[in-house]
């Protein structure tokens, strides 16, 4: 199995291990005041990894660079944990209830999804018509990474959730 095509497989089982982690109302519970529940921080995973197939699908160029290069810059970013950020609107999750099995349909999904695309497409493509502020253009790998380390800043923060929630 290919390299990002293990990360993607190792790091969606991770995130559906600790979604799995909480019942059904530990997920909602919102732990302090300002935070989001467990099920809205999958939910705005959910989105925040959704639409990559369209987006690939969309306008493309060969890149002119390292396919990888932008790569450690978000790792950078997003694994400080010292830094708060603010989500874009398209990608907050709604102040619901979240159902486990949705939200684990939902992940499976958009795995699969991520899947597909290491197999349909060049990853050393650079994507046009979108790109994330501050950063530029992405290659396909480059957001394949983006929504990995994403997870993982996220996983973060399901754990801190999850201390202050289970077995309250």
């Amino acid at each position: 199995m290919r390299t990002i095509q293990k990360s993607i497989v190792d790091t969606f089982k991770e995130l559906n291990d600790k979604l799995n982690s909480f019942s059904e109302s530990e997920l909602n519970i919102v732990p302090f005041e300002g935070s989001w529940t467990a099920g809205q921080v999958v939910k705005h995973l959910i989105l925040s990894s959704a639409g990559f197939p369209e987006m690939c699908a969309g306008k493309t160029e060969k890149t002119t660079r390292e396919p990888d290069e932008k790569i450690k810059d978000i790792e950078a970013l997003f694994l400080n944990f010292d830094i708060k950020m603010e989500s874009p609107e398209f990608i907050l999750p709604a102040n619901a209830e979240y159902s486990k099995n949705s939200l684990a349909l939902s992940l499976l999904k958009n795995e699969k999804e991520l899947l597909d695309i290491t197999d349909r497409y060049d990853l050393s493509l650079t994507i046009l018509d979108f790109e994330l502020p501050g950063f530029g253009k992405f290659t396909i790998l480059e957001w394949i990474g983006f929504v990995l380390t994403h997870i993982k800043r996220h996983l973060s923060q399901l754990q801190s959730i999850s201390k202050m929630v289970i077995n309250q």
